[in-house]
């Protein structure tokens, strides 16, 4: 039986003394990320046996406003994507990247 590999991402949370991040890095091996610095994450896992989605969403207290609307419509459209791969059905990615157009069209993200 071969080997199984496995591969660790690491995430480490600054928190400032009333536990509000005030610095998140990250770390993957595999993809050759070395304790990056970001301003935000949303990490989502499926829990099978409850049939949920588990979720940590976390952003820095000097997040910009206007980053995170960027943050977030980035984030929608590579769900889009992630789903037309996982799922693919066209329908309703074309729905979801209507919708995409539609929050960036109302934030003001598109010229």
């Amino acid at each position: 039986m071969a080997k199984l590999h496995t591969s660790e991402i690491k995430l480490r949370v600054g928190l400032d003394e009333n536990r509000v991040p005030e610095r998140l890095t990250w770390s993957a091996q595999d993809g050759g990320v070395d304790n990056e610095e970001a301003k935000a994450m949303l990490l989502s896992v499926w829990d099978s046996k409850n049939q949920e989605s588990l979720k940590i969403d976390l952003w820095t207290k000097d997040m910009p406003v206007d980053e995170m609307k960027v943050f977030f419509h980035q984030t929608l459209v590579s769900l889009s994507d992630t789903f037309m791969k996982a799922t693919q059905d066209e329908k309703m990615t074309a729905t979801m990247k209507d919708f995409c157009d539609y929050f960036a069209e109302k934030l003001e993200l598109k010229g």
